[in-house]
């Protein structure tokens, strides 16, 4: 058995109890997926997780793959590839497809539970394995000859890649410099370097599959002047699936990372060598449209890996906490002759792993919430209809999941740590690898800063507060039945006061970015609290998810619940009343410092800092 420890109780609770999957697994929409079969889905699937998949983790780590710029190629341990075939062997990974791309249609809220126990066992997994989304893409967005390699992609277990960064671009993607030229054939021959691409390079396939953002001849600049290729590893005969010639797109170098050393992270050069052959993406031109279909995808992914690594981060440091003997209880200090207690029996070490527990329960929920209005969009769009409130909040909630949810992740691990004392620093234990595994979580997929400007500006301002609107209308009907009895009074009165600091909060947002109307350096005022302002919310958002969980979990012991299900139960209760107690009343200094801020920081001279 590995270092994984998977926590399939509470994704059962969230995926069927809380966020009434059971009304939606089994349903019209997702008839071949009921919830009798997710349940044996997740069972295989943790089984998988907590043995092979866990297996190389470690191995992956310490002898990671190594750039050879002769070959341009950089292997993976023989160890890893044997997890990586234990899980493509399960095929799984089809319930992220359409039938008719050979897939089952199945709620993309099945597909994250899944995706919480890859990624928390050997997150690289999911990253390499991630080609039966990326072909999805391909086949709603490309033309019918493209949809054959959409299906060639899937049936040959092909690799894939989203290429947007550049070396001088870095998040300002509509700076690249990557051009396209349209061939005779109609084809396009792609030059430019991209950095920082995730599985570029690999001996997992015999094909990768790029999809590269470059800008035609004779566009603009900006992002509108991007587009979308298909450019492969190897070219190839579309219907035979047959491999041709070597395309002109080559790592150039894997980078040497802090973390997540097995996920080769690559430079990739198209047309030094010879042509890079792509074809446009459904031929038409809007490739940022396009590409961020796969982006929001993978800030999805990004958030829940996080997550999932605070979750076995936390479990590990509570195994080790229930036997790791040290001091005598603080009561009986006194007494030079108490007997040595468990460091669970010491108040701050409580105090710390309740902390990790109410962080990764709620955020585990934010996840399956967020799931839950994927499961209604999805749901409509194979109906060829649009459920375009799903679409907004699903969108709305995404930075939080992605920014939030990495940042908090990445705060709480170091808890995890902190409990193990020195041992924690070791690599006897998993926690300080997962500490550098999961750092990269705050800053792909568009850095938290980044995810803060989109969730004020983009996500409320261009929403028109659309999908926020929902959001304070469902805690506030949450509120109104006052679940939970006595039992959350408190908590709830709690929540009443966050949610107004979040509100007010927010105003002045609103009111500090409308003076850039006039003066335009006053958007400094503003952008300096976008980040503080998504975390607020996610703070909010995680508190009433944490009693939602609670209210359910009160009914439950109210109604006789079954003796194995009493701490369960008792922990939610426990986990919401912490959370309410502990982290919501910091809103209301929060509030106090975005309302002071100014454009003093803006003035003061560089040379200063």
């Amino acid at each position: 058995m590995g270092h994984y420890k998977a926590n399939l109780r509470d994704i059962e609770f969230n995926l069927f109890d809380v966020f009434g999957g059971s009304e939606t697994f089994g349903s019209a929409d997702y008839p071949e997926v009921d919830v009798d079969t997710a349940r044996d889905v997740l069972a295989q699937m943790e089984r998988l997780a907590v043995n092979e998949l866990a297996e190389s983790f470690s191995e992956s780590d310490r002898n990671p793959p190594v750039f050879d710029p002769a070959t341009s190629t950089a292997p993976l341990p023989e160890s890893f590839k044997r997890s990586y075939k234990a899980y493509m062997d399960t095929e799984f990974w089809r319930l992220a497809l359409p039938e008719a791309m050979g897939g089952t249609a199945a709620p993309p809220s099945l597909i994250w539970a899944i995706g919480e126990l890859v990624l928390g066992s050997n997150p690289a997994i999911w990253m390499y394995g991630g080609t039966p989304q990326f072909a999805r893409i391909i086949a709603e967005n490309g033309t019918e000859e493209q949809r054959k390699v959409a299906h060639r992609m899937v049936e040959n277990g092909w690799g894939a890649t989203m290429v947007l960064t550049e070396p001088d671009a870095g998040s300002d993607v509509g700076a690249g410099r990557t051009k396209a030229v349209r061939q005779e054939d109609g084809s396009w021959h792609v030059t430019g370097v991209k950095r920082f691409i995730t599985s570029a390079e690999h001996d997992l396939s015999d094909n990768i599959i790029h999809l590269v953002l470059a800008r035609p001849e004779g566009h603009g600049p900006g992002t509108k002047g991007l587009s979308l290729f298909i450019v492969p590893k190897y070219e190839f005969d579309w219907d035979s699936g047959e491999l041709g010639a070597r395309n002109g797109a080559y790592a150039t170098n894997v980078e040497h990372k802090m973390g997540l050393k097995v996920s080769n992270t690559c430079e990739l050069t198209f047309g030094e060598k010879h042509p890079a052959r792509g074809w446009l993406v459904g031929e038409v031109h809007d490739g940022i449209a396009q590409m961020f279909q796969v982006i929001e995808m993978a800030r999805m992914m990004v958030g829940t890996k996080a997550i999932a690594t605070l979750s076995t981060g936390y479990l590990n440091a509570l195994e080790y906490a229930k036997n790791r003997v040290q001091g005598a209880d603080l009561a009986q200090s006194a007494d030079k002759g108490a007997p040595r207690v468990t460091i669970t029996h010491h108040a701050d070490v409580r105090r710390e792993l309740m902390q990790q527990k109410a962080y990764v329960e709620g955020m585990r929920a934010l996840v399956f919430y967020t799931a839950s209005w994927q499961d209604r969009a999805w749901a409509a769009r194979n109906r060829g209809e649009r459920d375009e409130l799903a679409e907004r909040v699903n969108d709305f909630l995404l930075p939080v999941v992605k920014g939030y949810g990495s940042e908090r992740s990445y705060e709480q691990l170091a808890r995890s740590l902190q409990t193990l004392g020195g041992s924690g620093f070791l690599q006897d234990y998993p926690i300080e690898q997962y500490i550098r595994d999961a750092k990269i979580d705050t800053l792909y997929e568009g850095t938290t800063a980044i995810q803060g400007l989109d969730f004020f500006f983009r996500k409320i301002v261009k929403d028109q507060g659309q999908a926020l609107t929902h959001m304070k209308n469902e805690i506030d009907e949450f509120l109104a039945t006052e679940p939970g009895g006595e039992v959350l009074a408190a908590a709830r009165l709690q929540l009443v006061t966050a949610r107004s600091e979040v509100e007010a909060i927010l105003n002045t947002l609103y009111t500090q970015a409308a003076k850039a109307w006039e003066d335009p350096r006053q958007i400094h005022v503003a952008a300096q609290s976008t980040t503080t302002f998504l975390y607020a919310a996610g703070d909010l958002i995680v508190s009433w998810l944490l009693l939602r969980q609670a209210a359910l979990a009160q009914e439950r012991l109210a109604g006789g619940a079954s003796d194995k299900d009493v701490d369960f139960y008792s922990g939610k209760i426990a986990a919401a009343k912490w959370f309410a107690g502990n982290v919501l009343p910091h809103l209301a200094t929060t509030r106090t410092i975005v309302e002071a801020t100014d454009l003093s920081l803006m003035d003061l001279d560089e040379a200063a800092f």
